[in-house]
């Protein structure tokens, strides 16, 4: 279950566990981040922009302002009023919130540090990807990412990595790494065939922190501790 890292009168700022869908997809039951936010912080309910399936279908998702993909862990903030949900929108659209990732991606990166400029659209041979380069599909949309190097595995099979994702394209830490030829570790969407390092059961990357500027002026900075998985690779690498 998620853990909260911090509880104010207008938001939630939580630690998302791998694995958790952040809402439901209207075709399963399984358990979400929403169902979690809703019973603990029932005000919320209402709160946001539900989302509308092709066939008409409604999902709510109470207070959710930004969201990580299921097998991503990490820091995630839920608006707890209508207002703190508009506020922190417009936040996310000026670029203005500085999200920080730490991820285990394979092979060597020589340089220290990168910015990946490449636009991303759907990819026109798997229906489920997204892509920079290449085969597209639909709309270009502009992707901006930035990196530095943590640490290099000595055998030269994995770097730990450090991104500043700048924009907020669908899947694009694992697009951008995937374009620059070292796809995160055990992601199975893209790197499918390549071995889990560190006994990954699933994609290495993990949400570290958050800063942003909260609606009363005050700054915000929020960090998620390291999962039991990446707590264990950190010391393996």
């Amino acid at each position: 279950m998620p853990q909260t890292i911090l509880e104010t009168k207008d938001f939630l700022i939580l630690n998302k566990p791998a694995g958790l869908v952040v809402h439901s997809d209207g075709k399963t039951d399984e358990p979400t981040l929403c169902d979690w936010i809703l019973e603990n912080y029932p005000e919320t309910a209402g709160v946001g922009e539900p989302f509308k399936l092709n066939d008409d279908i409604v999902i709510d998702r109470p207070g959710i302002v930004h969201r990580l993909d299921r097998e991503t862990s990490g820091v995630i903030i839920v608006a707890r009023n209508q207002e703190t949900f508009e506020y922190l929108k417009t936040q996310f659209q000026d670029r203005k919130v500085e999200k920080t990732y730490h991820a285990f991606v394979y092979g060597n990166i020589k340089e220290e540090e990168r910015t990946i400029d490449a636009p991303i659209a759907r990819s026109k041979v798997n229906f489920r990807q997204w892509q920079s380069g290449g085969k597209t599909r639909g709309e270009l949309r502009d992707a901006l990412t930035e990196f530095k190097v943590l640490k290099r595995s000595e055998d030269k099979q994995t770097t730990f990595v450090e991104v500043y994702p700048k924009t907020g394209r669908t899947h694009q830490i694992r697009v951008h790494m995937k374009y620059i030829f070292h796809p995160i570790v055990c992601d199975g969407l893209y790197a499918p065939d390549r071995e889990c390092f560190f006994d990954f059961k699933r994609t290495a990357l993990h949400a570290r922190s958050v800063k942003f500027i909260a609606p009363g002026g005050e700054d915000v900075f929020a960090e998620a501790e390291y999962p039991e998985d990446f707590a264990k690779a950190i010391e393996l690498i």
